[in-house]
């Protein structure tokens, strides 16, 4: 693929890529603007033309127009490489060998959809009964059912095959797009049409039905385009402000989320026809860490909150729960109630674990032996999946008091079979970390600023990094005399083995943590000793 990607960066200067996103204003060779990620009082975001790199000096990101829509978009490098490979006109199946075939199906397929989009929105505007369902029944506005693109599927049995059969699509194609039912009729019939759409487009439907009928949601079935274990509704048209708020609120319907951007919490999304998985998580943890669930305090709710914990301890993820709906029953229902209540209730959540014992709690009780058993079996099976050691230690504490016991007694028990070993996330490569941050500044000295010594900090190869530091050391070291360099140098070297230090103290005390669990006394005076070593240096 190196050769696709050099193709894409000739085709697509770095500083048309990152204006999407951003205004950048010229400051003589470079361009400078306001982080996207609203960590900068003052643009501390700089564009290289001439070099085709970025770097965001608030945030120590940087890199090529790939790890740009990569940082910016929330999506992995495949994703953004057949963005960008879109925006260029690169056919990646040259440079890949891949199925030309499967290539050109799918985008016909987003050709039809796209088309079919166009007309479940025309259908909308020439339906009064429709109109007031959206507008006033479910009392829409006109920016919203523009943004979400919402129209409405007719009650004929084959309206939408024959606008497609005259715009030249055959049965087979619509049937691969998820638009026919086993007839060969419509799908979809007498329903409010609401798309879903990624960063390519209209990739299927989820549809509503206006009147009394079963289901009262029918969505389109798994294709080449539309995977449920993946898609992430509203996460097309929340993107931007989850970026720039730094959190992702997670409600159970899609009415829900539109509701919500409509009153204001544009960082609403949804999972689409089946519970939360690994990936939904996985790709709104690239864009935020802060995860917040908007899930009925019922028995099913608390399942999936529970599913949820189980898979964020693996992804860096801060899960909380928002449950204070004033007595609506969900999001929508309290929007309607009042707006406001809803992004107050946003700004009021709770730590996932701790909503869920305590929800654990109103359905025991701890009074009784029997209760009390119950309580701590549930809450160590939980407890298994909370990845920090410390985190862990603070709610085994919590649980031992409630049910007065200790934790030894606690970790005593024997609670179903062992979860999987969790670890702890490691910050990418050119995250917000400050060692990142202080490596960058070093490195630059030592590749452009002639100072040599300096030990102990190796030097990239690569040539887009090395670019990007050419661009931080003329950003910030610019016309230093070279014993003003080497004084820095030595600085920042001494910074950044302390924080190194710090960090190696971090795991280790999380190893240790995890050894006085599991009761290994050797291995707990084995990492005692490192943690002297290190904090004697």
């Amino acid at each position: 693929m190196d050769d696709a990607k050099e193709e894409i960066r000739a085709r697509l200067p770095v500083e048309d890529v990152v204006g999407q996103y951003i205004e950048l204003r010229r400051a003589g060779r470079t361009l400078k603007g306001r982080s996207p990620w609203g960590v900068d009082k003052t643009p501390s975001f700089m564009v290289s033309p001439e070099k085709g790199i970025w770097h965001d000096f608030s945030a120590n990101k940087g890199g090529d127009i790939f790890a740009f829509v990569m940082e910016v978009e929330g999506i992995s490098f495949r994703e953004a490489l057949e963005k960008l490979a879109a925006q260029a006109g690169v056919e990646l199946k040259k440079y890949s060998g891949g199925d030309r075939q499967v290539a050109e199906r799918k985008k016909r397929m987003q050709e039809l959809l796209e088309l079919t989009c166009k007309y479940y929105q025309f259908c909308l505007t020439k339906s009064k009964k429709v109109c007031q369902y959206v507008f006033e029944k479910r009392a829409m506005l006109k920016g919203t059912v523009k943004e979400f693109r919402i129209g409405y599927a007719p009650a004929e049995g084959k309206a939408l095959v024959k606008f497609l059969t005259s715009r030249g699509y055959k049965p087979a194609e619509m049937e691969a797009s998820g638009v026919l039912n086993r007839f060969g009729g419509d799908l979809f019939r007498g329903r409010m049409m609401v798309p879903f759409i990624d960063t390519n487009g209209v990739i299927g439907f989820t549809a509503r039905i206006l009147d009394q009928g079963e289901p009262k949601y029918l969505n389109t079935p798994e294709t080449l385009l539309f995977n449920k274990s993946r898609f992430v509704f509203g996460l097309a048209q929340a993107k931007e402000a989850i970026r720039q708020h730094g959190f992702v609120v997670i409600v159970e319907g899609n009415m829900d989320v539109i509701s919500s951007h409509q009153a204001g919490v544009r960082e609403a999304v949804a999972t689409s026809g089946t519970a939360m998985t690994e990936l939904h998580l996985k790709s709104l943890s690239r864009l935020t860490p802060d995860v917040r669930l908007a899930y009925d305090g019922d028995a099913a709710g608390v399942k999936a909150t529970e599913r949820a914990i189980m898979m964020a301890g693996d992804l860096g993820v801060n899960l909380s729960v928002i449950s204070d709906y004033h007595g609506a029953k969900d999001p929508d229902e309290l929007i309607q109630k009042d707006p406001k209540l809803w992004q107050e209730a946003v700004q009021n959540y709770r730590p996932a674990v701790d909503w869920l014992l305590d929800k654990y709690e109103e359905n025991l009780d701890l009074s009784s032996a029997l209760g009390k058993k119950e309580y701590s079996d549930v809450a160590m099976k939980l407890l298994k999946y909370v990845s920090d050691a410390v985190e862990r230690k603070h709610y085994e504490q919590l649980v031992a008091r409630k049910l007065d016991c200790t934790v030894e007694d606690l970790h005593a028990k024997k609670v179903g079979e062992a979860a999987p070993k969790r670890y702890k996330k490691v910050e990418a490569e050119g995250g917000t970390d400050v060692v990142q941050g202080i490596k960058d500044n070093l490195q630059a000295i030592v590749v452009y600023g002639g100072v040599t010594n300096v030990k102990g900090v190796e030097l990239p190869e690569d040539e887009t990094k090395l670019a990007e530091l050419e661009m931080v050391f003329e950003a910030r070291y610019k016309g230093w005399g070279q014993a003003q360099l080497e004084k820095e140098a030595s600085a920042l070297l001494v910074r950044y083995k302390a924080e190194l230090g710090k960090q190696e103290v971090e795991q280790l005390n999380i190893e240790l943590a995890e050894a006085e669990e599991a009761g290994d006394e050797d291995r707990q005076a084995e990492i005692l000793r490192k943690i002297m070593v290190l904090m004697k240096k």
